[in-house]
């Protein structure tokens, strides 16, 4: 979100949608993860039917308040939101042209659910669009329960679908700098913690410390961007 997420993060996530705009065609296009909206709307078409979907109905209702498009109301073609889980999309089996999935197949479990989902509703001659941070992380993240080496990745969803490219993305220097800083800084707190007891107390409180810790963080990052050069991704 802008205004609360770090430059360098939606600097990334600006360039996964663009890469996902240069590979989308008319048709039915599904946002699974969508969160309030602001990249789905960007793939809005005339020739395209948009659907974002998330697992929040509260970030649901959000992203219908401020972006729903009706056929015919806007020049930039009809979107819809729904809360459906990433693992259960309810949608009919090979319905959708294209699915994107980006930034939510590191939060699962077992993210095989997730794939058979995207392989299940696409049609056969459709595209599933996958974006996901490479391993290791920036930081720690207790939201990021599965994360991927590339090889692991098209491995993975080579089991659901007959043809698997990896593309990559590369951010310039001033991006790679702020990651190398905000990387240092989470070895830091880590090193704090000497006996790995955030791995055993209770995961909830686990989440509350992280969530506290990290707006401690973005609050300083925000104060840092306000003087910072502007980032840059590019597709690799």
């Amino acid at each position: 979100m802008e205004g609360a997420t770090p430059d360098s993060l939606l600097a990334l996530h600006d360039a996964g949608y663009r890469e996902v705009l240069a590979h989308l065609g008319p048709g039915v296009v599904v946002d699974v993860g969508c969160g309030i909206g602001v990249e789905t709307e960007r793939l809005a078409a005339p020739d395209r039917f948009v659907i974002g979907v998330d697992y929040s109905s509260e970030t649901v209702r959000l992203a219908s308040k401020t972006y729903v498009h009706t056929a015919g109301a806007s020049t930039a073609g009809p979107l819809q939101f729904v809360a459906s889980d990433g693992a259960g999309l309810g949608l009919r089996d090979r319905s959708v042209d294209y699915v994107v999935s980006s930034h939510i197949i590191e939060h699962f479990v077992n993210p095989a659910l997730h794939v058979i989902e995207l392989a299940r509703v696409v049609r056969p001659d459709g595209t599933a669009l996958v974006i996901t941070p490479n391993a290791p992380a920036d930081f720690e993240n207790p939201f990021h329960v599965y994360m991927f080496e590339p090889e692991h990745l098209v491995s993975l969803l080579s089991l659901f679908f007959d043809d698997v490219t990896c593309l990559g993305l590369d951010g310039d220097e001033v991006l790679k700098a702020d990651f190398a800083a905000r990387r240092a800084s989470g070895e830091k707190l880590l090193k704090l913690d000497r006996f790995n007891l955030r791995h055993k107390i209770p995961y909830r409180s686990y989440v509350w410390a992280y969530e506290h810790i990290v707006e401690l963080e973005r609050a300083r990052d925000r104060y840092d961007q306000a003087v910072a050069p502007q980032v840059h991704v590019t597709a690799a």
